[in-house]
C-alpha cells in the first residue's frame, strides 16, 4: 500500500522513523528494535539511508524488508541522490521493488567534506521526477521533505516553498518535516504550503530529545531554532540523564497534543533508535490518535 493513502481516513496517520547500523554494528541489533516498535503498531515505519549512501550496502532494503514482510508493517526506505549516480539509483530502486517495499522518501542527501559529491542530480525534486520516468516503478510511492524553518541552504522559506512546490509536481504525493521545536513553524510552514498550491500531506517530524549532546547535533545539521521553553527544561536537567530523557517526551507529547488540536494529518516519530521513548511516547498520545 502506498502511504498516501493511509491519509484522509478521519485519524491522524503515526509513523517512525529508525536508522540502520554503523559499519561496525549487527544488523540484527536493529530487528530486536523493529520487533519493540512494531508492538506499537504504527501506520508505517521509515528507515534512513545507510552506510553514507554506499550502493553496496543493502541494510535500508532489508531492514525495509524485514518491517513489511516478517512484522506487517508498511515500510518506507529512504534514498538519496547527492552520492548516487542515475545508474545507481536504478539499482537500488530495483533491489527495493524486488523486496516489496511500496514506499520511498526521496531526498538529496547531506553533502561530506570527505566526500565529493555526484553531478547527476543536483536536488531531491530531479532524483523524483527521474524515478517517475521509469513505469515499472510506477505502483511505488513517493515521499519528500520538507523545512519548517526553511532548508539551511535556502535563501528564505519563500524560496523553500518553490523549492517544496517542485518536489510535488515532480510526484511526491506525501512530505515529512525535518524535526522542530516550535510548532509555530509547522502552522507557518502548512499555511504557506497550501497558498502554494500544495496540497498533499505533511506530515510533522518530532524527535524526543534525551540528551544535550544529541540536540546540540541535530540543531546543527538542520538548523532548527530552541524556543526558551525548551531550553530551560534542557538547562535543568542536562546533568540528570533519566529525568532528561522524561523531560524530552514530556515536551514532545506537549507538542503533539497541539498538533492535533489543529489538524495535523500525520506524527512522524524520530525515534533514534529507542524504543523505551517511542513507548512512553506513544503511551501518552494513543487515546489523542
Amino acid at each position: 500500500m502506498k502511504v498516501s493513502e493511509l491519509f484522509g481516513k478521519g485519524r491522524t496517520v503515526m509513523s517512525f522513523e529508525i536508522f540502520p547500523p554503523k559499519k561496525t554494528g549487527s544488523i540484527e541489533s536493529v530487528y530486536s528494535t523493529i520487533d519493540e516498535l512494531a508492538e506499537l503498531r504504527p501506520d508505517y515505519i521509515s528507515v534512513t539511508y545507510g552506510a553514507g549512501g554506499n550502493v553496496a550496502n543493502t541494510s535500508t532494503r532489508d531492514i525495509a524488508a524485514h518491517i513489511k514482510n516478517e512484522c506487517g508493517i508498511e515500510a518506507m526506505a529512504h534514498i538519496t541522490c547527492v552520492n548516487n549516480s542515475r545508474d545507481e539509483v536504478l539499482t537500488v530502486m530495483d533491489g527495493f521493488k524486488d523486496a516489496g517495499i511500496e514506499n520511498i522518501l526521496a531526498l538529496r542527501g547531506d553533502k561530506s567534506p570527505d566526500r565529493p559529491p555526484k553531478t547527476d542530480f543536483k536536488y531531491a525534486s530531479e532524483l523524483i521526477t527521474f524515478i517517475r520516468q521509469h513505469e515499472k516503478y510506477n505502483n511505488i510511492g513517493i515521499s519528500g521533505a520538507c523545512y519548517p524553518e526553511g532548508h539551511t541552504e535556502a535563501e528564505d522559506l519563500a524560496e523553500d516553498i518553490l523549492n517544496l512546490r517542485k518536489k510535488v509536481d515532480a510526484g511526491a504525493e506525501e512530505l515529512i518535516t525535518q524535526l522542530f521545536f516550535d510548532n509555530r513553524f509547522f502552522y507557518d510552514l502548512r499555511e504557506k504550503a497550501k497558498i502554494a498550491g500544495i496540497n498533499v500531506p505533511i506530515s510533522a517530524g518530532i524527535m524526543p530529545v534525551t540528551s544535550k549532546s544529541q540536540i546540540e547535533r541535530m540543531v546543527t545539521m538542520c538548523g532548527a531554532s530552541l524556543p526558551q521553553k525548551f531550553v530551560r527544561m534542557v538547562t535543568k536537567y542536562e546533568n540528570k540523564p533519566e529525568a532528561l530523557i522524561d523531560g524530552g517526551i514530556a515536551y514532545a507529547a506537549d507538542q503533539i497534543t497541539d498538533l492535533l488540536a489543529n489538524g495535523v494529518e500525520g506524527i512522524h516519530i524520530y525515534t533514534m533508535n529507542n524504543p523505551y521513548v517511542a513507548k512512553k511516547l506513544v503511551s501518552i498520545i494513543e487515546k489523542l490518535l
